[in-house]
């Protein structure tokens, strides 16, 4: 097997990992808390104790990949991340659990950017669009497959082994990795700016715990917003800032991190509000209810490698565009839906739209980065579409009380946004930065 096709499936088998142990606990929490005799609020803490681990690290994790390999650091981060789900498995308190999620988390935030930088060094942009279209259907048949799974081990074994069911996947891929050959090393480099990459960290983990936590919103906005002032300032004055200034000089690769994020947002908050809808307006189960979102995840399955070649046909702009408003009357014909059937037909819209879109923004972002940033960038890209989710889950909640069409046309109106961002996408294949 050549080293670009090795490298896809590590990259692939990495990120998947990743997407299974993010929907597969989930399921688990309501036995997780009733064995360990612990509060809602303490649950909700293992959830958002990993969401700002990961918010606050990935940038620090992707410029870890530049400085030491992005081989070295997935590993790290494979390593760690299994050696967390075991001890979540074996957790005597829920205060172990959330300690473990949060080391999780740290640990998946190098894992993360590591599998995008690995792509960038080993594919030319021409043919970086169609691995990434890969990498993303895998994510969300991983995402979909999740509950299923989740579902079954906990009804069987309990939830402690679902907290155990990566650590073999994990080994597997580690040991796919060791097959990777080391990328060369490039002369030149620095340290990490550590005082920089500690701002940046405060200021995401500020920012999500404003998102997640309301009752500590505004002290935690403020310490967030102070911290980027703070940051924005040490990095202009850095000789070696944490995000190096080619990366952000190149258009594309903000106008890209804001297409991910508003679309990412956009279609998980639709799913929060589509899960009051289905259950208190159609009757639907619990089940049923997710059986219909696996619209979503195959639309997303299916969109993905078209992307990819259309993109190579036809360039970023148009595919993302076409799509994006796609999702933006998927999530506006699911305000009127009256029945089941109509809002499987709007979620597979979304999940088309979400699909494509993450495939050209991300090519995008990758694709315009220099290859000695590829780690910075892929930590970008992770940061847009985790803290997207979590501004549009957040969102969501409060528009619910306007009462579901009013918060679905509004989140349709965030898509919209997107869509008109993609308008300033490249027109042709990247050409990336060297």
């Amino acid at each position: 097997m050549s080293r670009p096709r090795i490298t896809l499936a590590v990259s692939v088998a990495g990120a998947m990992l990743v997407a299974l142990d993010g929907t597969v606990l989930t399921v688990a929490q309501p036995t997780l808390r009733r064995d360990l005799d612990a509060t809602f609020a303490q649950v909700q803490w293992a959830s958002t104790g990993y969401l700002i681990a990961v918010a606050g690290l990935l940038v620090v994790g992707g410029r870890l990949g530049d400085l030491y390999g992005h081989r070295r650091l997935l590993l790290t981060g494979l390593v760690g991340f299994a050696a967390a789900s075991a001890a979540i498995g074996l957790a005597p308190s829920i205060g172990w659990v959330v300690a473990m999620r949060v080391v999780q988390g740290a640990f998946g935030a190098l894992l993360q950017p590591a599998t995008l930088g690995l792509l960038r060094t080993a594919y030319p942009a021409e043919r970086l669009g169609s691995a990434i279209a890969v990498r993303t259907s895998a994510i969300a048949a991983a995402g979909a497959a999740g509950p299923v799974v989740g579902g079954v081990a906990v009804d069987m074994f309990g939830w402690r082994a679902v907290a155990l069911l990566g650590l073999i996947p994990a080994v597997a891929v580690g040991t796919l990795v060791l097959a990777v050959p080391p990328a060369p090393a490039t002369p030149g480099k620095r340290g990490l700016d550590v005082r920089g990459a500690a701002l940046y960290a405060a200021t995401l983990a500020g920012l999500v715990l404003a998102l997640v936590h309301p009752p500590a919103r505004w002290p935690a906005l403020a310490a967030g917003l102070g911290c980027a002032v703070a940051f924005g300032w040490h990095e202009r004055r850095s000789a070696d800032p944490l995000v190096p200034p080619a990366v952000l000089r190149v258009r594309a690769v903000p106008v890209a991190l804001g297409v991910l994020g508003c679309v990412s947002g956009a279609a998980f908050g639709t799913l929060f509000v589509i899960t009051y809808l289905v259950q208190d307006g159609f009757g639907l189960d619990p089940l049923h209810t997710g059986l219909l979102a696996l619209w979503l995840s195959a639309a997303m399955v299916l969109a993905a490698p078209a992307a990819g070649r259309l993109m190579r046909r036809h360039g970023p702009r148009p595919v993302a565009v076409g799509e994006l408003l796609a999702a933006t009357a998927g999530i506006a014909s699911l305000a009127g839906a009256e029945r089941a059937a109509a809002a499987g037909a709007g979620l597979v819209l979304l999940g088309a739209g979400l699909g494509a879109a993450m495939v050209v923004a991300t090519a995008t972002v990758v694709g315009h980065a220099p290859a000695e940033a590829a780690g910075v960038v892929g930590g970008l890209q992770q940061t847009a579409m985790n803290t997207g989710p979590v501004a549009g889950i957040a969102a969501a909640a409060t528009l619910l009380g306007y009462g579901t069409p009013a918060a679905l046309l509004v989140l349709a109106g965030v898509a919209a946004t997107g869509a008109a961002l993609a308008t300033r996408l490249p027109s042709g294949v990247p050409a990336p930065v060297r």
